[in-house]
């Protein structure tokens, strides 16, 4: 069908970090610009989700005196603890020395990553940058020669029978002269553009993780405006590696979570599960007792690194941030190395506009010349250590290569097996039986994703999409027990039972975004694609 069609200069998919900050430096570079960003969420950050520590390297060029315009980073992360849990009561600390020295973070700040998102949104929009929020990058425009040439938005009010209703309003082409795409990680586009213009090629596989967070007001008495821990160690067992966070941020409220690596075996492992049973531990339970938790979520994470990272420029335009990659998990770190990344490609656009270039081809050695390269390739074998050698030899690999040799040992490390293909069958794995929440440290999943506000037009179509129908049935459920179930951290997915047999029902009201399923499903089976504009979470203060 006919689109009807708005230009522009730039357009930039998503108002997280990458996306704002690309079109900050756009409009510092050259004020005339025409810039505007599509953003999927009700408002800016609404789906934004970090821990988070905040490295305030690239927010300081891109805005020297951020301080004193009022950037929402307060609260200085000023002692670091750093714990291993040995089993559910006993831990023992790690003295700073003997941990990677990307772990320390003196000059890093405890943030809201929302909050610096809808910061950045005023500060772009003072500079002229149109933003839309509620308005989905649905599908991708491409010109007569394959060259990306914009978005098409999603349609308003099609009704879950796939026909118009009373309030259809059809999708609109925006067009560009370049399109940057910052959708964070495993965004539906990006992963389009990745395979159509074979930007993987000669890289490892992206890796995964899944992040839970909470946040929780607790006792004023308890609370260490400051004190940043992370750790590793129980609940989690065998193969199935990640570490926790507490960090003790403004108005005497913590943010506690979880991150589990996508690679883990085990089908009967619920990330969930594993996180509510990780707040019963005395190192996190002594500041959790006698407080509030008031909102939840989960985001998948991109933690491949360095050796995943695919080649970021493409016929039309430019993949940043998440989208591409970007986040040091060696420093559990992703918002200055997003925003680097987002306003390099600013550069390299302005480059193109500058002498009348068909591409902003410039990128990759601006990439190059850059900190963010020097310290991703710094990190290069962080995630690869963990996965072969395992979290002790691994950490003491890393510990080596960051402390004594800054990164610099002569080999580089690789996992080129891809996190779904990780999963062993039900049969061959540890049955897991988890305890049931007791309402106060624990909860369920139901009334978890009530505090993330997450909401979707219920007469739409299931924005979860199965490629073959047929395969929950064939193979998940009788192979694998229906992992899907357990993966999802918002109960999207329940494997029901009547006359006709077991069946996979898919609650796609309750999805947070995650895109969990779209990376662990055994089969590739599922494909996450936007729902209607403005649904999902509605994060506060995340």
């Amino acid at each position: 069908m006919e689109h009807e069609v708005m230009e522009f200069d730039v357009l930039i998919v998503g108002a997280g970090p990458a996306g704002l900050a690309s079109a900050c430096r756009l409009k510092q570079l050259d004020p005339d610009l025409n810039v505007c960003v599509v953003e999927k969420g009700s408002e800016v950050g609404a789906h934004i989700l970090s821990g988070a520590v905040i490295d305030p390297k690239a927010l300081h060029e891109l805005f020297p005196d951020w301080q004193e315009m009022g950037a929402p980073l307060t609260t200085a992360a000023d002692q670091d603890e750093i714990v291993l849990l040995k089993d559910k009561n006993a831990s023992v600390k790690i003295p700073n020395w003997m941990a990677p020295k990307t772990m320390h973070n003196k000059g890093n700040y405890i943030a809201s990553l929302g909050n610096l998102a809808r910061w950045l949104a005023e500060q772009a929009e003072n500079m002229g940058v149109e933003i839309f929020p509620g308005f989905t990058a649905a599908d991708l425009a491409y010109d007569e020669n394959g060259r990306v040439q914009g978005v098409i938005t999603g349609d308003m009010g099609i009704g879950s029978d796939n026909m118009p209703k009373d309030s259809y309003m059809p999708g609109m082409a925006l067009h560009a002269k370049y399109t940057i795409f910052a959708e964070g990680c495993r965004g539906h586009l990006g992963k389009e553009l990745i395979n159509k213009f074979d930007l993987d090629k000669d890289r490892d596989p992206q890796h995964y993780g899944i992040g839970l967070k909470e946040l929780w007001d607790i006792d004023p008495e308890k609370h260490k405006a400051g004190l940043v821990i992370h750790g590793s160690g129980w609940p989690l067992e065998g193969d199935t590696s990640g570490g926790f966070f507490l960090y003790h941020t403004d108005n005497n409220q913590v943010a506690v979570g979880l991150i589990i690596d996508l690679n883990y075996s085990n089908p009967w492992i619920s990330p969930f599960e594993e996180f509510q049973q990780l707040k019963h531990h005395p190192v996190l339970s002594q500041y959790l007792e006698g407080g509030k938790r008031v909102s939840y979520g989960a985001r998948a994470i991109a933690k491949g690194g360095f050796n995943s990272l695919p080649k970021m420029d493409f016929p039309g335009g430019l993949l940043i941030g998440c989208d591409a990659g970007t986040l040091n998990f060696s420093r559990i770190k992703g918002t200055h190395t997003a925003m680097k990344s987002g306003m390099l490609a600013a550069e390299a656009v302005f480059d193109a506009f500058q002498n009348d270039k068909a591409e902003a081809d410039s990128f990759e050695d601006l990439f190059k010349e850059s900190w963010l390269y020097r310290e991703l390739f710094s990190s290069r074998n962080f995630g690869p250590a963990l996965h072969k050698f395992g979290r002790w030899l691994g950490g003491a690999f890393n510990t080596v290569d960051q402390n004594l040799f800054g990164g610099k040992l002569p080999v580089t490390l690789h996992d080129r097996v891809e996190d779904h293909a990780k999963l062993k069958q039900a049969n061959e794995s540890k049955t897991i039986f988890y305890p049931k929440p007791d309402g106060k440290l624990s909860f369920d999943k139901l009334s978890s994703v009530y505090l993330s506000n997450t909401n979707h037009e219920e007469d739409q179509p299931c924005h979860l999409q199965l490629s073959k129908e047929e395969l929950p049935l064939t193979v998940n459920i009788p192979l694998y027990e229906e992992p899907a179930q357990r993966y999802c951290p918002a109960g999207v997915y329940e494997v029901t039972e009547g006359e006709s047999g077991k069946r996979l029902q898919i609650n796609g009201q309750n999805c947070l975004h995650c895109k969990t399923c779209d990376i662990k499903d055994p089969c590739q089976n599922i494909q996450w694609v936007p729902p209607e504009g403005g649904g999902g979470p509605n994060y506060p203060n995340m």
